[in-house]
Formats: structure tokens, sequence, C-alpha cells
């Protein structure tokens, strides 16, 4: 990858893109108005971001100030990252799933000034808590009908207006503004959603996401010819940084998906060329195929099983030298009847994804190379900013998150546990000087909480998070994410929690696919009143049953799910099942259910 500018700051990234790019005519930004594509230029981008900076500053925000961002991923968002870094103000996005209770802490916390939000139903979250946080002045809604100046509610709009009257008289002021940055400044805090107690703000600089920027550039490919679609929260900092601040490094034009439901209509409209994305969007893919495959003829389905072998076949061969004549004749043939068709899916352009935030299952990653997709899985923190190690197009390997980026060290501490040194790992937590010098040990590396290895071509394998582990009562250790990847395979599982803490063997909670199961009981003809009455029929329980011995044949007999408990109702982040990044919470699940739990395990007694 070719940066586009050269840079110290995230602000002189802004400065010096919008100012080489000023008269480009291809569009830095995209979003979907009315049904419609629209692209937004380098020098409106500019625009927008000084008179908003202009407009934040006459309500008094300026040097680090704490200010708040609740919404989804839009151009919004940007020009007010981008203002309120210009301004030495110090920006707090916030999952905008979040719950009044959830805001009042992070609010409080942070000690914002201010909090722009996208909407009347954010409006109200924030509404219900404003008199509990005292250092609160200032609301920004970029609906315009959600705005009442009286109660210091002000528009999105009218704050542009503010800021380009104040252009006017003050020239100079966003420009000098720009110039103030250094390095070590903090550009914002992230409150991590954590698994268990309250979050922390992770202080993130600029020489932090800088650092990650450059070493990316070193072994991504992305360049000014690249379009990217962004859907992943903009507030968590894997998309932060791999989806926004190095596309724009680049010159990459970013299109914003308008919803996660409605990311594969997105890719058929944008025609994207990389994305970055999580493990549950490729299952979920693998899911919809595999179901699609069972209502195909015989033949159809001997088909697309050979065209899967033939692309598995080619692409070890591309990557250890070269097919030979057979092989690629085999493959274009494969390419033409099955897998064209599936590409066009993603709008055709797709070069790779970059997937993180979770492990991708091995067979899953190379069922998509085989399809001719790459997958490039990627592994990081919101601590360093975010990114530790990545694949690579040239050197990639499934069931591994790739080798550290340039300018981190990783290495495995006796335990077994990933340390981490490098300029992207955070000067700290907020506010927090204990859990800050507990999160580094005595030689100053940081502490992942991740167990893992290095296989012997130097790639990093991810086994668990070390708190996860867990020891059954015959003293085995388990790790349960490999086993839940595994299981997450079948088109019938949408969540699979495994237990066995303590435990004689291990069991599970599993929530199934229910349009995948629905589509099954339509076939086989089992009639029900509702989703709990469904998972009731015995039918079904003999479908999970073969299911998890299908797929569990070669595990260890340790590791093997010997009960399980299906569930009607989804984890949620509403009702504090999981992480807003999709991490579940173990101990309230396992509280919540402690009664079907004890029943798995008192059938054995």
């Amino acid at each position: 990858m070719s940066l586009a500018v050269q840079f110290s700051t995230l602000t002189e990234l802004f400065d010096r893109l919008t100012t080489r790019f000023a008269n480009d005519a291809r569009p830095v930004l995209m979003h979907n108005i009315d049904g419609h594509y629209r692209g937004i230029s380098y020098s409106e981008l500019r625009k927008n971001v000084e008179h908003l900076a202009l407009g934040y500053s006459s309500l008094t925000i300026g040097r680090s100030d704490r200010v708040a961002i609740i919404s989804e991923n839009r151009p919004e968002w940007v020009y007010t990252d981008f203002a309120l870094i210009a301004l030495g103000a110090i920006d707090v996005p916030i999952y905008p799933t979040l719950t009044p209770k959830q805001l009042a802490y992070i609010f409080n916390d942070s000690g914002i000034k201010a909090v722009v939000v996208s909407n009347t139903l954010q409006l109200n979250k924030v509404l219900k808590i404003r008199e509990e946080v005292a250092s609160l002045e200032y609301i920004i809604v970029m609906a315009e009908s959600a705005a009442d100046e009286s109660k210091s509610i002000y528009s999105f709009s009218k704050i542009l207006q503010r800021g380009a009257s104040a252009e006017k008289k003050h020239a100079a002021f966003f420009r000098q503004q720009l110039l103030k940055a250094v390095p070590d400044d903090v550009a914002t805090i992230i409150y991590t959603s954590g698994t268990t107690g309250n979050p922390k703000g992770v202080m993130l600089t600029h020489r932090n996401f800088v650092s990650n920027i450059y070493g990316a550039a070193n072994v991504l490919s992305v360049d000014e010819h690249d379009k990217l679609l962004s859907f992943l929260p903009l507030c968590h900092t894997f998309e932060r940084t791999a989806g926004y601040y190095i596309a724009l490094s680049a010159g990459c034009t970013i299109a914003y998906a308008e919803s996660i439901e409605t990311v594969s209509t997105n890719m058929l409209e944008v025609h994207p060329t990389i994305m970055a994305t999580v493990p549950r969007l490729f299952e979920r893919m693998y899911s919809r195929m595999m179901r699609q495959l069972e209502t195909a003829t015989y033949a159809q389905q001997k088909f697309f099983q050979w065209a899967i072998r033939v692309g598995k076949e080619y692409s070890q061969a591309q990557r250890h030298g070269s097919a030979d004549m057979i092989l690629k004749a085999q493959y274009a043939l494969a390419h033409k009847l099955v897998f064209s068709s599936f590409q066009k899916r993603t709008g055709g352009k797709m070069r790779y994804f970059v997937s993180g935030g979770a492990a991708l299952a091995q067979p899953i990653g190379e069922f998509f190379e085989a399809m001719g997709l790459i997958i490039l899985e990627g592994y990081g923190l919101t601590e360093a900013a975010p990114i530790l190690a990545v694949n690579r197009l040239d050197d990639y390997k499934f069931g591994t998150v790739g080798k550290p980026l340039p300018g981190v060290e990783i290495k495995i501490a006796d335990d077994g546990e990933i340390l981490a040194k490098g300029t992207n790992i955070m000067p700290g937590y907020y506010h927090d000087l204990r859990t800050t010098k507990e999160a580094f040990n005595a030689d100053g590396w940081f502490n992942t909480g991740d167990i893992g290895m290095f296989d012997t071509e130097g790639h990093l394998i991810i086994t668990d998070r070390k708190k996860h582990l867990f020891i059954s009562s015959g003293g085995k250790n388990i790790a349960p994410q490999p086993v839940e990847n595994l299981f997450l395979q079948s088109p019938y599982i949408d969540q699979f929690v495994l237990l066995g803490d303590g435990r004689m063997y291990c069991t599970a909670l599993i929530i199934p696919e229910f349009s995948t199961l629905k589509e099954f009981a339509r076939v086989a003809g089992i009639h029900y009143s509702s989703d709990t009455d469904l998972i009731e029929r015995k039918e079904i329980k003999e479908l999970f049953t073969d299911e998890i011995t299908r797929l569990q044949k070669d595990l260890p007999n340790y590791e093997r799910v010997r009960r399980f408990e299906l569930l009607a109702e989804p984890l949620s982040m509403e009702n504090g099942e999981i992480t807003p990044s999709l991490k579940v919470k173990r101990k309230v699940v396992e509280q919540k259910y402690a009664h079907l739990i004890e029943k798995m395990y008192q059938a054995a007694r």
C-alpha cells in the first residue's frame, strides 16, 4: 500500500489529503440518499469539517474537551471526528445500541461537555439521563426536527451555518488549529465494552493511530483506485482504523452501507474492492449457500462439490508455485459455471476482505478462497489502535491471524499469554492509573489477555481469551472459542456457548438459525405455533443431535458436547448478554440460564 500523503498526526493527514485532492473529481465518501449513492468530494469534506469545527468552537468546545458521538456510520460521523481533533478536543465514540444507563456511566466517567447524536431515538436516550451528567452542556442532533436551542439542543445544519458565518470573520482560524496537534495528543477515548464490570476508557493518541496506519501501509494492498464498503461500527477501533483512517490515507473511496441488513444489496450497488468485516458475515453467507444447495438436484450438488474441490486444489497450487494445465482448465470451468455468479453477489470487483473481531474458522476461509474470494484475518485490541498482526495477500494462512505488523513486537509469555509492544499501544486508561499499571508487565509489555502461539513459519495462532479458558473436573484444559467456531459452521446454528468449567463434561447453549430451521420444518412437515414450540419438537432435537455428532467427530473426547439446550431468544446487547463487539458475557449468560445448565448436568447424576 502506498500512502497518498505523509503525516505525523491525524490533522496532518486530513490537511494534506484534502489539499492534494482538492480538485479531484473522484469522491472520498459515498452515502445512500433516496435509494442512490451520492459522492462527497475532498473539497466538500474539507469545507464541512472546517465549518463544523468553527461551529463547535462557537459553543466554546476546544482543546481537551470531551465530546461524545452516538451515530450510525455516515459522513457526519467523519465530519465530527475531524472537526473535533482539529480543535484539539477528544471525541468519545459510543455504540448507538447502548442503553441510557450505560451512556450515563460513560458520560460521567469521561466528563463530556457535548454529545453529537444521529436522530431522535438517540436524543431521547440522552435526555433521559441529562440531569445525571453535570458536565453536559450541549447536544447536537444530525436530524433537523429534533433541535431546540432554548435547551441547548442544536441541529447539525445550524452548527454548520454558525461555522460558515465565523469563517468570514476568522478565515485563518481553522488552519491555525490544524497545525497545533502533536503526535502525543490524545485524539479519542474509546470505552471497551468488556465482558465483566464497567467499561474502561482507552486513550489513543495521534501517534498510536499513525503508527498503525504506517504499519498497515507496509503489508496491505490499498490505493486510490480502491473502493471500500463500510458497515462495521465506526465507534469500534477495527472499522475506525482499517475502514476509515487507513482507507483515507491511501486515497481510497469509502462508501457507507445503509445498515448491516442492507450490506448484500449495497455491495451490488457500490461494487467494492475491499471490505473490513467480521467472521459472522462469512458464516451467514456460507449457511445461505448450503441452504440453497439442499434444494438443488443431486447432479447440481455433485457438480458444486467438484467445483469447490477444484477451487481448493487450484488455490493451494497457486500459493505453492503454479497449477498444471489440466487443473487450470478445470478451474476455468468451475469459475465460469459456479464461482463467477457467487463473486457477482459481492459486487464483482472484490479483491479481498479483512476479517477481525473474532476468530475465522479455517474451513470457512478455505471455502471462500476456493470460490475466488480472499479473506485476510487479523488480530488486535482497542488498546493497540487496534492492529497487532494480519495476514498478507502474498503470505496468508488460514487458522492464523498472520504475522506481527511492522512496528509491533509480539512475544508469548510462559503461561501462553500474548504480550505486545509498539508505538501503537495506548498510553493508558482514562482516570484509571491502577488498571493501566495492571495492563503492563514489569518490562513494559502490554498484557493482551489472549492465549496464543507462533507456528513454525511465524504466523500467530490465537487459542482463546485467557480468562475464558476452563478446566474440566478431570483436569483437562479447554479453550471454548475454537470449539464454538466449529459448531458455528452448521447452517442451523446462529449462536453457541460452550460450558464445562469444573464439570465432568462439556455442554452447550444453542440459539438456532431460525430461518434455516423453519425451512427444515416446512420440508419435514413439522407443525408448530411459535419458536419456543418449534425447538421443543422431537425432530428438531434429533436434528441438532445429528449436527453436533457430525461436527465434533474429530474433537478429543473431553471437548465433545454431551448435552445441549436450545434457546428461543438470541443473546443480545439489550439484555446485557453480549458486548457491542458481539463477544459473549459468559458470567451473565451462565447466571441467566443457570437452571438449564444445572438440568444438563443433573441428568448425569
